[in-house]
């Protein structure tokens, strides 16, 4: 299911604090445009771009990119943006597509 950007807007157009993956804090979106998502911390603030976003989802429904958050951020930094991708994975994680953090996991093929 691709990203629909109708419902971003709606979820995150007027501000959210949505929970991290790990659920013990917030990430703020202050707002959302027809090409950004913008988001603060209280040391920083970001404009993650739809392009980007869209393209994860895209890798996510293909299979290349893992729907398990921590491998997540090391699969978009590689195939899409090495951007924000913590934050990326807090609102595709807030969306649905992705699971919920188990902990560490190992890709090793040999372990």
């Amino acid at each position: 299911m691709p990203l629909n950007w109708s419902l971003v807007k709606q979820k995150y157009g007027k501000g959210a604090q949505i929970p991290t993956v790990a659920g013990r804090k917030t990430l703020e979106v202050t707002g959302v445009d027809d090409e950004h998502i913008y988001i603060r911390t209280p040391l920083w603030t970001a404009t993650l771009q739809r392009r980007h976003l869209e393209e994860g989802v895209r890798l996510i429904e293909e299979g290349v990119i893992s729907r398990d958050p921590g491998l997540f951020v090391e699969d978009y930094r590689v195939y899409v943006v090495d951007d924000h991708a913590t934050s990326v994975a807090h609102i595709l994680h807030d969306l649905g597509f992705l699971e919920e953090d188990t902990g560490f996991i190992s890709r090793c093929v040999w372990c």
